[in-house]
């Protein structure tokens, strides 16, 4: 690609796309495994897997696979047909979730699954109450949006019946509960709230005073499922079962999709939700490749390995700028004394890409199939560039 051909790139989205997003001055034209290209040729690590997304890594050949047979086949199928690819993903998903989680709603996103959660959580309860924490985040969407403790301010007045409590203190959850309080709304490690991680302590605890006083616990697993946390989802880790868990992001190797997955004390009824292209064969497909490569290749486990083995290289070589580091399984977040975005600009001309988490964060995503050599890397690339004094 010309240097005439980049500077359109740029400008055909300066022109045309809403601006919505902080956009970095680079153009990524392919993928493969945990490398991205960009239009000059130029290699990077991708510590970002599309936030979350391409934990099997960009182009797996078993998605790509998955998607150009089914693409042949079917692409769409409304939910008022039945379909098998469906049905196959729908039973394959409840397969790997917690033994509680009996049925699932599809849709295209992790706010739309999150939409349906809330939608369930009050049909099921008859109340309008839920509470979240403070610093978590559930999604855009005006629904979602309300359970979400950041980016509010200029989109009020939200739905009501949404209350926040400080993150992994359960005396204050208690102190919030009312008797219009139907579902608590929990992230088990807060993504975009600094990558920090739940207390056993008071997960276990949430869950026990949601079955003494008949509310619902919703975990938020959009960023934290499909093997990102060192089991295939987070609420394994902490040996919980939620009542609805919302997933989205890593499901289907790249394609969009969302998953609503119930346990069987949860209602609804035909007319009460619904989606157009939610459970499309197409993203199905994907899915399914996805879950298997998960599974086969035990991707999961893998993250907890690389997870520790960044751990112990990143402590034994902690730069000064860095206040804290939190990590579980491949998802790492790096709290420095100072704004990280000068940090991340220079990761990137470095030949790695990594994402922000609040202001001060740099939170590390790689692809679960991430090579041995490329994460050792990226993590000693990481720790020369935080040793750089840089004017914020």
């Amino acid at each position: 690609m010309s240097e005439q051909q980049f500077t359109d790139v740029i400008a055909k989205e300066q022109h045309f796309a809403f601006e919505v997003y902080p956009k970095r001055d680079l153009v990524i034209t392919k993928g493969s495994g945990a490398t991205l290209w960009d239009d000059k040729g130029n290699r990077y690590i991708d510590c970002t897997a599309g936030i979350g997304v391409a934990n099997v890594g960009h182009a797996n050949p078993s998605v790509v696979s998955a998607i150009q047979e089914q693409a042949e086949k079917l692409i769409t199928c409304p939910g008022i047909f039945y379909n098998d690819t469906r049905a196959d993903l729908m039973q394959k998903l409840i397969g790997i979730a917690p033994n509680n989680m009996q049925k699932a709603f599809l849709s295209n996103s992790g706010t739309e699954a999150m939409e349906a959660a809330i939608k369930f959580a009050r049909l099921t309860s008859g109340k309008n109450g839920f509470i979240s924490a403070m610093r978590g985040f559930h999604g855009r969407s005006m629904g979602a949006l309300s359970a979400t403790f950041k980016y509010r301010n200029e989109f009020e007045p939200l739905i009501p019946g949404h209350a926040f409590v400080p993150y992994n203190n359960l005396e204050k959850l208690a102190a919030a509960i009312t008797e219009d309080t139907g579902a608590i709304i929990l992230e088990l490690v807060q993504g975009e709230g600094g990558v920090r991680p739940a207390n056993k302590e008071y997960v276990r605890g949430v869950r026990k005073l949601c079955d003494e006083q008949g509310i619902l616990l919703i975990t938020d697993e959009i960023q934290t499922g499909f093997g990102r946390t060192g089991h295939m989802f987070a609420c394994q880790t902490y040996d919980i079962s939620p009542d609805i868990m919302t997933l989205a992001k890593g499901i289907a190797g790249g394609m969009p999709m969302g998953a609503t997955l119930c346990g069987e004390n949860i209602v609804s009824a035909a007319g009460k939700h619904g989606s157009t292209f939610g459970g499309n064969p197409l993203a199905c497909a994907a899915a399914i490749a996805t879950i298997d490569v998960l599974v086969d290749q035990q991707l999961p486990d893998r993250a907890a390995k690389l997870g520790q083995l960044f751990a112990e290289r990143f402590k034994h070589n902690t730069p000064g700028v860095v206040r804290d580091m939190r990590q579980l399984g491949l998802m790492i977040g790096i709290e420095l004394k100072t704004k990280s975005r000068p940090y991340l600009e220079l990761l990137m001309q470095r030949g790695v890409l990594a994402l922000p988490a609040g202001p001060t964060v740099i939170r590390l995503l790689p692809p679960l199939v991430i090579e041995e050599d490329q994460w050792l890397k990226a993590c000693d690339t990481l720790i020369e560039v935080l040793s750089e004094e840089i004017v914020a």
